[in-house]
């Protein structure tokens, strides 16, 4: 396997997990936007701001410097928030247009509703090499080592294969799809049915009532999924039921940790100061709301959430309306 020189960006809990992952076997630089952060990374080995305990790779480059980063990679590996891929992927276009680029972000963009294959589309054009790294993998365990398989998707074969070639490992093992739609809906949309887990778990309701709300919530997933344009096999898959059953169960994730608290009667704003991280299906379910009306596709569990955060309604009663739905067919 050649060895590559891999620019990441993105310094949180998952972009220091795969920079740690694949300085493995590759030439891997880490950037972030606070320098200050950066600096303590490089002094102590360690992100103790969101991976406190993962020792660093010594070969892994702590670069505060953008365009030192970006600088004669051979891959470009956007890690950062949603709302920073437009950003990243157009200042990346302008210093390195050449550069095959791959995102690690998922949800919806806030005002658009574009999906971040959308959003990269517009920046570099339909035409870009380009794809997305999506799947079930908590960054404490990645970084850690421990095993993990997760999904590249990208519209050319070609370029999937290439990179899954490049990229894979004995315990981070990668499989090629070219479904970027079902991909990206199932990697956004399981976050919203996490927090719908979380919040029926707090209540106290039970395995079997988590059970059907993750059936459930994977049909909504693959509703959306199709009539956007997406395949219904690639929700059976690593995208969508296998990260839907690791976010919704897991106790690292942060979107069920948001639930947990709703159902404690805890204030959003009170839930994501304490949590310290992005929890996306917060901002997630406002979209996909929104797109599941303009679609005429039933999202029952989804709007509940909507409700539950952005509309006032009680944890309690978000999961007493889904559960007194009226009988139909599976």
């Amino acid at each position: 396997m050649k060895r590559c020189r891999i620019a990441v960006f993105g310094a949180g809990a998952w972009g220091t997990a795969l920079a740690q992952a694949f300085s493995a076997s590759h030439d891997v630089c880490l950037w972030g936007r606070d320098r200050v952060h950066l600096g303590e990374m490089a002094d102590r080995r360690e992100n103790l701001r969101y991976l406190a305990g993962v020792r660093l790779h010594d070969a892994l480059a702590i670069e505060p410097d953008f365009e030192t980063a970006a600088h004669r990679a051979d891959l470009h590996l956007v890690v950062t928030p949603l709302s920073g891929l437009r950003d990243t992927a157009r200042q990346l276009h302008r210093l390195q247009p050449a550069t095959p680029l791959l995102w690690a972000c998922k949800g919806f963009e806030a005002g658009t509703g574009l999906l971040p294959h959308e959003i990269v589309a517009e920046e570099l054009g339909k035409d870009a090499p380009c794809g997305v790294l999506t799947g079930p993998s908590f960054a404490a365990e990645v970084a850690r080592g421990l095993p993990a398989a997760i999904t590249l998707a990208a519209h050319d074969p070609a370029f999937a294969r290439h990179w899954i070639g490049a990229l894979h490992q004995p315990r981070l093992r990668l499989y090629a799809n070219t479904d970027l739609v079902g991909c990206e809906i199932g990697g956004a949309v399981k976050n919203v049915m996490a927090i719908a887990a979380g919040v029926s778990d707090g209540m106290g309701f039970g395995l079997n009532a988590r059970a059907a709300l993750i059936t459930r919530g994977l049909a909504e997933i693959a509703r959306l999924a199709q009539a956007l344009g997406g395949r219904a096999e690639t929700l059976m898959g690593l995208a969508g039921m296998g990260d839907l059953i690791l976010t919704c169960t897991g106790d690292l994730s942060r979107n069920r940790r948001v639930g947990l608290a709703l159902a404690a009667g805890k204030t959003l704003d009170d839930i994501l100061r304490e949590l310290g991280h992005v929890a996306e299906g917060v901002s997630t379910a406002r979209e996909v709301v929104g797109l599941a009306h303009r679609h005429a596709i039933e999202m029952p569990i989804c709007e509940a959430i909507d409700a539950l955060l952005h509309h006032g309604l009680n944890a309690r009663k978000a999961v007493e309306l889904l559960l007194a739905r009226d009988p139909r067919d599976e």
